[in-house]
């Protein structure tokens, strides 16, 4: 299957009988052959448990499945989109930058806790991505949405990377994340830089940064 980028904003994904893909409702563009489009009431893959799951974590986005056999094209309000392979790692994305990915990915929920402990709950809350995260594991393709372009900052281990809470888009690999922090008097009296807070990646992997820092 996999997905093929058309532009910067559409990409147009392959169904082929006996599998599937999902993504955000009302984002098929066009399509070409014979391809069902179905509200996916369990909000993407594991059951009715993982659905619950996902809801209570807030990380529960309205998807539809896709079937049949043809071509789609998707895109949706005009947003850059990027397209990453998985070849065995797990992705870490907000559930709202899910464009469409395909059937054969494990999807999930992560504690923000689980990477970076304290500092990882305090990050969910000061960016404002609540407490979860969704994850995709395994081997396929998905499709994530962001303003602007899309920059691949590779995370190398004995160097972290610092990323602007709003620009960040998604990660993966053997990385540990938390919020850091800069915070001086200056920012105390309001003569600081703006860049009091930054998100941290350690480790080996990747990190996905937007170019702005409009959160979608």
């Amino acid at each position: 299957m996999g997905f093929r980028e058309i532009n910067s904003k559409m990409i147009e994904a392959t169904v082929v009988p006996g599998q599937r893909l999902f993504s955000q409702r009302g984002a098929m563009l066009a399509y070409k052959g014979e391809v069902s489009f179905t509200p996916n009431m369990q909000g993407g893959q594991g059951g009715i448990m993982s659905m619950i799951g996902r809801r209570v974590a807030n990380e529960a986005t309205p998807l539809m499945s896709v079937e049949g056999s043809g071509t789609v094209l998707f895109g949706h309000g005009g947003h850059h989109v990027q397209v990453i392979d998985l070849t065995g790692d797990t992705l870490y994305v907000e559930a709202d930058r899910l464009l469409a990915f395909e059937g054969t990915l494990e999807q999930g929920t992560m504690f923000m806790g689980s990477q970076g402990g304290v500092m990882g709950m305090v990050r969910g809350q000061v960016t404002g991505q609540g407490l979860f995260t969704t994850t995709l594991k395994g081997h396929g393709s998905v499709a994530v949405m962001a303003h602007g372009g899309v920059f691949e900052v590779p995370i190398t281990p004995g160097r972290a990377v610092h990323v602007d809470p709003q620009a960040y888009v998604a990660h993966y690999g053997d990385v540990r994340n938390k919020l850091s922090t800069a915070l001086g008097w200056r920012d105390m009296v309001g003569r600081g830089s703006g860049e009091a807070f930054q998100l941290e990646f350690s480790g080996s992997g990747t990190v996905y940064v937007q170019a702005s820092e409009e959160k979608l």
